[in-house]
Parts: structure tokens; sequence; C-alpha cells
């Protein structure tokens, strides 16, 4: 048995040695860019900055209502996201399919329009308040910061620099005119030491979105057996009843008794946080996406017909300032959902008010077999709904199902949208990367300080275990070398 321990032992210590010098550097600079990405997040065009550079819809140039687009005659089909806005002077709609495909229709002719052309975006420039003395326009395919898959049924994008102090650059998608991207010179340049270098968002490499994964779990994987086994040989170096000849607990000195004693302290939480970063890529599907599948959407929507011009009408008598019109199918009925350049927004059901018994029965229809558990109407957040990183409304409903996932449904009690889904799986993924990677527990991310400095905290334990085993390495490979070259 004597010989087994002390063959594993080995075998434990070869293990971490070389594991460590292969992903120690990684540890450190998914560390640090982790800590840079507390602060600044990966561009997004957000809803409210959206919204805000959208011109008002010129309601006396809307010469036909959603039920006379072209092949879209009866019901509206869930498939499809539908919404009307404006596209330089001409108001249009916008249908964005299951695979993110578009299709741009207009309100006036009821003709598809082409790619945006030269005068519109020259307009759409010069319609940019804060733009500065000298706005550039340049075109792109891809770039490091529409390099995510979700990207590809937009592009090319003509680019607009606009000159302004905080060096904003907007991306319009010219296949459809839509805003999609806007970044600043503040973001571009901390993103190279956060998001970019901690989920390896390099343009060559995330453009190939299956070999990008990959390489995230293996390096991820690599380091998880790195960590355990470095946990696992420090807790076997360490001697609290029986100390060393020198009365030390650790038999190391210098960097490798910072490396020991550090990775007794901090080596569970670098081994929770690389472990959590790899669930974080969902490998093997394990856990189940939020967005409702096709066949829940199609059975919550019902048989929704499309409104007509008169419906548009009446809404834009009573918000003539509305800048968006969405189409929401629910229960049968396509309720109206007009947003205004600030976010504000006022619903048109086309009959009574919807109410909640309307929603719990359209969620019924989704999984007719499943037996209703429950609907409550949330006015506070909770462990499952909460703001942390996204902005998200209250209230919501929740509607449970004992179905065998046990499915959970957020909705929108004014619009009736969904939210999101959220099964058994989904939770369980909830805690295992919101909550054990970015900490999204209530009693932290509701006082933002403290949960800033167990962060920092945290991730200066796995710093400091990261940085020393990175100069252990780097020393044993050039005493290698030497001896080889000697």
């Amino acid at each position: 048995m004597r010989s087994v321990l002390k063959l594993l032992k080995r075998w434990l210590l070869l293990a971490h040695r070389w594991l460590g010098i292969g992903t120690g550097l990684f540890f450190a600079v998914w560390i640090l860019s982790g800590l840079v990405m507390l602060y600044v997040g990966f561009p997004a065009l957000t809803e409210a900055e959206r919204l805000a550079r959208q011109a008002p819809i010129a309601w006396d140039r809307v010469a036909l209502g959603p039920d006379a687009i072209p092949g879209r005659a009866g019901g509206l089909d869930p498939s499809l996201a539908v919404s009307l806005a404006m596209r330089g002077d001409e108001p249009v709609y916008q249908l964005v399919a299951e695979d993110g495909g578009r299709r741009v229709i207009s309100a006036v002719t009821g003709r598809e329009r082409g790619p945006l052309t030269e005068v519109e975006i020259r307009a759409f420039a010069a319609a940019q308040a804060d733009a500065g003395p000298s706005p550039a326009i340049r075109r792109v395919q891809r770039d490091q910061w529409t390099v995510r898959a979700r990207y590809d049924p937009l592009r090319p994008f003509a680019v607009l620099s606009l000159d302004d102090p905080a060096g904003t650059e907007l991306y319009l998608s010219e296949p459809t005119g839509a805003l999609v991207l806007d970044t600043t010179r503040t973001e571009r340049f901390w993103n190279w030491f956060g998001a970019i270098p901690h989920w390896l968002y390099w343009t060559p490499l995330r453009a190939r979105e299956p070999l990008w994964r990959d390489v995230i779990l293996w390096l991820s994987g690599v380091g998880i057996v790195g960590a355990l086994s470095g946990l696992g040989l420090g807790l076997w170096r360490l001697r609290l009843r029986r100390p060393y000849a020198s009365g030390a607990v650790t038999p190391y000195r210098g960097v490798s008794r910072l490396h020991h004693l550090f990775g007794l302290a901090g080596g569970l939480t670098l081994l929770t946080f690389v472990t959590s970063g790899w669930l974080s890529m969902n490998p093997s599907r394990m856990f189940s996406p939020p967005g409702p599948p096709l066949a829940m959407r199609v059975a919550y929507a019902g048989n929704a017909p499309l409104p007509d011009r008169d419906a548009l009408r009446d809404l834009a008598r009573l918000r003539p300032d509305l800048v968006e019109v969405r189409l929401v199918p629910v229960g049968g009925r396509t309720l109206l959902v007009g947003l205004d350049a600030r976010g504000g927004r006022s619903v048109a059901t086309g009959g009574a008010p919807l109410a909640r018994a309307d929603l719990v029965a359209a969620a019924q229809r989704i999984l007719p077999e499943a037996r209703l558990r429950g609907a409550a109407l949330l006015t506070a957040y909770d462990a499952y709904w909460y703001p942390h990183h996204e902005a998200r409304p209250l209230p919501v409903l929740r509607v449970r199902f004992d179905d065998p996932a046990a499915t959970w449904l957020h909705l929108d009690p004014e619009t009736g949208a969904i939210l999101n889904r959220l099964d058994r799986s989904g939770r369980v993924g909830r805690w295992l990367y919101e909550g054990l990677h970015r900490l999204d527990v209530a009693f932290l991310f509701q006082n933002r300080p403290a949960w800033d400095a167990v962060m920092w905290g945290l991730n200066g334990l796995g710093a400091v275990i990261a940085l020393t085993g990175t100069v252990l390495g780097w020393r044993r490979l050039r005493r290698r070398t030497r001896s080889v070259v000697s």
C-alpha cells in the first residue's frame, strides 16, 4: 500500500507540475481579465440605446397594415418577430425568422427593400445629434466586435464613426438598415484586457465557432484537472499536527511556499471558477436554453390574426411619438406594443385588457398534458429573476407546471410576451454558472460594494496561485533548458 501511495503521489506531482506549466498563464489571464469584466462588458447595443437613435414613425406614410405584408396572409407566424419602424424616411416592417434571417418590407408599397444605399447611410449619419465635425463611414464584413455568429444574417456593416468625445462607432446592417451595435473608445480599449482574453474572443478563432468552443472546453477541462491535482497535492503535503523539521506546516520555501499556502486558501475557489466556466459552455447541451422552442411559441400564440392598418391608426392617435411597434401573439390574438425613444410602452390589446387568466390559459396550451402548479405575480426580484447583469422588468408573471422537466415560464403581464423558459436543468445551470462563477446570490448582488469586495478577494487569491505557479513553471523550464544545452 505504501508503494502504491508513493506512486500515486509521484503521478499527482507530475500531473500538477506539467499541467500547471501548460495552463498557469491561462489561469492568470482568465482571473485578471475577469476582474476587468466586472466593470466593462463586451460591446452590445442595449434596448435603450437602440430606441434613442430611432426616428418617430411617420404615421401618415403607413399605407399598409401588418395584414397586408406579402406572404403573411392569415395568422401571425410565431416563428417570426415582426415590428414596424423607420428606415430613413420610410416606415418598414422588419421580419426576423427563427434562424435569424431578415426581411424588410415597405409599409408604403409592400415591396421588399434591398440593402442600404449610400444616400441612406449618409442620411442616418446626418441625423445623429451627437456626431462631431468629421464623422466617417467605413464598411466591414466582420471585425472584433461583430465576431459572434448571431451577426451573420446582418453582414456586411456600414460603420459610422461619430467623431464625438466618447469615440462612438455605430454599426448599421446593410441588408436590413437596422442599427445593431454601438461601441465606444473606452469599451474597445478595456475589452482587450477583459472579454477578449477571458473568452478567447480573437477574431480568427471566434469566427470558427465549433473550433472556438472545443478550444474553450479543452483548455478549461485541462485547467480543472490541474487545479484538482494541485488541491489534492497541497492537502497531502500539509502537516498541521506533525510539522516538518523546520517547524513549518509546508515543506516549501520562497515562491513555492506562497504557491502552496495560497493554493490551500484559494484552491477550492479557483477550482470552482474554472469548473463553472467550463459549464458555461453547456457541454453536451446538459442545460436547456432560456428561449422557448418554436413548438412552445406556436402553442402559446394560438391562431393570432394579423392586425390591420386601422389598429395601427388607433395606436398612433394615442401615441404619435412612437418609434417602434412590435406584434406579440398571445392566446389567439395579437397585441401591438408601441415603444417611444425613452423606452416607454403603450399596449393595444384589440379588445379587453390582457388579464392574468388570459396569460395562464395561453401558457397552459404550451403543456396541455401537464398540471398547472401555480401562477404568481412577482413584484420584487428573487433568486431566479434578478437584474444583476442585465435589465429585467417587473412585475412578471411566473407560471409553473408539473411536467417531467418542471417547466417555469416568466411572462410580461402587460404585453403577454414570454420573457424566458426555465426548466429544472436551467435552474441547476443558474446556480452552477451564475451562482458559482459570477456569485449571483441575493445577499451579494443586492449589495454591490459587498459583491465587489468578495469578487476581488477571491480572484486575488486565484491570481496569486496562478502567478506564483507561472513563476515556478518558468523556472523549471529554464533549468531543463540549461541542462539540455549543457
